[in-house]
């Protein structure tokens, strides 16, 4: 029975990990991460390459607070446009007052929920 719950898991935390790879927002460092623990998954490099893929999430994810200190500096501004960062801080400052840690666009929001089954993973 036990065996069953891990394979579901993993099937789980695969599928996560397939959505992430499609994110716009995925870093292409964290895309070749995820796709070597996806090909590494049942094999011997399989513990070794889950604490590579861990670390490259732990990596990218982005704390909210830093996602609002970008989105208002000037290199922010510069990489978003005025308008567009503007509304990114303003946003991110909303989900901050709601209790959000990290960005919430679509990887972040992947990553969150993979990182919430590291243990699992290990």
């Amino acid at each position: 029975m036990e065996e069953i719950m891990e394979k579901k898991r993993m099937e789980r935390i695969a599928e996560k990990t397939r959505r992430l790879m499609e994110a716009p927002t995925c870093a292409g460092e964290l895309k070749e991460a995820a796709q070597r623990w996806l090909d590494s998954v049942g094999t011997e490099t399989e513990a070794e390459e889950t604490k590579a893929y861990l670390k490259e999430l732990k990596e990218d994810i982005m704390p909210i607070e830093q996602l609002i200190g970008f989105a208002e500096s000037e290199g922010g501004k510069a990489y978003f446009g005025a308008e567009t960062a503007a509304g990114i801080a303003a946003h991110a400052r909303e989900i901050q007052a709601a209790g959000a840690r990290y960005c919430d666009c679509p990887a972040c929001a992947l990553v969150e929920e993979i990182l919430a089954e590291e243990e699992e993973m290990l």
